[in-house]
């Protein structure tokens, strides 16, 4: 696995790293795994988390009903924009944020939480590349040089707690999870066998191309973190990103329906 992914980074033109876990015995595949990425819509995962966070600890209520304030609304990605001023759960604000990655609703759960305690969580569980600097389409922030950054080694690690259930109850565990393995058409489930639950987030930005989850791949569960930047073309940078998650999707298949010395026992 590792020379193919090798390979697809190096023909990328861009740059392209990645964190591959195997989530059975802890082993990982690396790429530049240490350098911080803009991550686009894939720093939601830690919105999430963090919403998540503050609802065990009692900050915030998954159930409270909000109004959409139109001063939250922001274009892009999602269907916020186009519905005037809709009340909704905080919890379906999340499920809008991560299944159509809706950004008005991101801006609506980042004012929630507060931008600043997500970085400081994120800082705190031992994630300190995992950075929120600014709400969604704001490119004045973004010009400023404060973007949305992560290594892909940190994003592998909050979805390792993530998967544990690290820091959180149980049933909010499973709750966010079951958001994020919704339906949705992403670079790294396109690599991997439609009968395979995902749970994962993707991004993209012009020159940029992330995804990062879950592959609850029976009998060898696997976490795939994979970030792309300074892309000529986002169509390659989201085809190198499914190329790699295939090619980990057939390296794990194997491995599970093999025995210890390699017979395969299909």
């Amino acid at each position: 696995m590792q020379t193919q992914l090798e390979s697809i980074a190096a023909r990328v033109d861009g740059v392209m790293g990645y964190t591959i876990v195997d989530l059975t015995n802890g082993e990982r595949v690396d790429r530049l795994q240490d350098e911080v990425f803009p991550l686009a819509s894939t720093i939601k995962l830690s919105i999430l988390y963090e919403l998540f966070k503050q609802a065990d600890e009692g900050k915030v209520n998954l159930d409270r009903i909000l109004a959409l304030d139109r001063r939250h609304v922001v274009a892009g990605t999602g269907v916020l924009v186009e519905l005037g001023t809709p009340s909704l759960a905080l919890r379906d604000y999340a499920t809008l944020m991560i299944v159509l990655s809706d950004n008005t609703a991101t801006n609506v759960l980042i004012d929630v939480v507060g931008m600043r305690n997500v970085t400081a969580r994120m800082t705190g569980a031992g994630l300190p590349s995992l950075k929120l600097r600014r709400k969604m389409i704001d490119l004045a922030a973004a010009r400023r040089g404060d973007e949305n950054v992560g290594s892909s080694s940190d994003v592998a690690k909050l979805l390792g707690m993530i998967h544990r259930g690290e820091g959180l109850r149980k049933e909010s565990a499973a709750a966010l999870v079951a958001i994020l393995k919704k339906p949705k058409a992403t670079a790294l489930r396109r690599g991997v066998a439609a009968s395979v639950e995902v749970a994962d987030k993707s991004g993209t930005l012009d020159g940029v191309e992330s995804d990062a989850g879950i592959v609850y791949l029976p009998g060898r569960p696997y976490i795939f973190a994979a970030t792309t930047t300074y892309l000529k073309d986002n169509a390659a940078g989201e085809a190198a990103i499914t190329a790699a998650s295939r090619a980990a999707f057939d390296y794990f298949s194997r491995i599970a329906n093999s025995s210890e010395y390699g017979r395969s026992l299909r």
